[in-house]
């Protein structure tokens, strides 16, 4: 569990995208980390206190006042008690009165007392997005050290419209939380990985290549991400998703899908990074020749023989080219002995 022992504080504002927030505190606590929760009175009014309390576990702080009648000061305590705040969906009127110091409610007023990591995921309607207001409350809140400012993401939005002012996906926000909480032990460091298999062609339709889904690629992009590398990623096709990194860390991602480009982007970007990791599972044989037209099978036809011949050694590659100020690793997939 990425997020054992670690203590969550959700603030949550009121939009509509307050309704995908009860799942984004399930994500956390099946991470193993400990939430409580704190909202504006206006946040209630989309999703509802009993709901908050029964999946977080603990009361929901909304109403600074009705914390005067048990001598308890949540403002104060609940960020002395979090290891990181979140929070999503943060409205234009929230990140005005954030970015302006103004503390008049129970989220503000608990924001205002935080010293530590706040991830922030705004959300609203476009042209609120795009008011020059609400611009510059974000680009205050981007230069303070604590603060991971989301984008807002394209698409549908609650007023029947389409545009930028979408939460991110809880996903997003669960790998940013992660990504504020880990040591930044690679700053600086530029990370060159390869992932995925190779498909090398036959003929239009056809192609060789092995069971690889480029999981183990993927997972150490999300390790050297979250610990402050630079990352390249050179990916052969897979199926899985990338997207949810890409709106936090700096990842660029260059698609490939036969052995020879696997080759030429990995030789290319190898120049300029501090590791290179390669665990994409190439082809070691591509055929000779990939016919132009899909391979037919004559009437009566019982084999075929197909030609094949040794692809280019990436790691080899590399190595010669290798400085002393470069580190290489290399995986090799091996069958047990017979």
């Amino acid at each position: 569990m990425r997020l054992a022992g670690k203590h969550i504080l959700v603030g949550i504002s009121g939009g509509i995208a307050a309704y995908k927030i009860p799942e984004l505190i399930r994500l956390l606590k099946k991470e193993g980390a400990e939430v409580q929760v704190t909202t504006t009175k206006n946040a209630l009014e989309f999703v509802t206190s009993l709901t908050l309390q029964t999946v977080s576990g603990h009361k929901v702080y909304s109403d600074v006042f009705a914390a005067i009648n048990d001598h308890s000061t949540e403002h104060i305590s609940l960020p002395d008690w979090a290891d990181l705040m979140v929070i999503a969906p943060a409205t234009a009127n929230v990140l005005g009165k954030m970015a302006h110091g103004i503390a008049d409610d129970a989220l503000t007023t608990t924001f205002a007392a935080m010293r530590k990591p706040v991830v922030i995921a705004p959300a609203m309607n476009d042209k609120m997005y795009e008011s020059p207001a609400t611009q510059q409350a974000i680009g205050i809140l981007s230069t303070w050290e604590n603060i991971t400012m989301l984008d807002c993401a394209d698409g549908a939005l609650a007023c029947g419209t389409s545009g930028k002012g979408r939460m991110q996906e809880v996903d997003v926000i669960k790998n940013a939380i992660e990504y504020a909480l880990t040591p930044k032990t690679l700053q600086g460091k530029n990370i060159l990985i390869t992932a995925g298999p190779t498909h090398e062609a036959i003929d239009p339709v056809r192609y060789i290549s092995n069971a690889s889904t480029g999981k183990m690629g993927l997972a150490l992009t999300k390790s050297c991400l979250k610990r402050g590398a630079n990352v390249t990623l050179v990916l052969g096709p897979t199926h899985l998703s990338t997207q949810s990194w890409q709106a936090i860390a700096p990842l660029t991602i260059i698609p490939v899908v036969s052995s020879s480009e696997m080759c030429e982007q990995t030789v290319s970007a190898f120049q300029h990074a501090d590791i290179s990791i390669l665990c994409a599972a190439v082809a070691d044989f591509t055929p000779t020749t990939a016919a132009k037209q899909k391979i037919k099978k004559e009437p009566g036809q019982t084999s075929m023989t197909l030609e094949l011949q040794t692809t280019t050694d990436i790691a080899a590659t590399l190595g010669k080219q290798q400085r002393a100020d470069q580190t290489l690793v290399g995986f090799a997939l091996e069958t047990p002995a017979k």
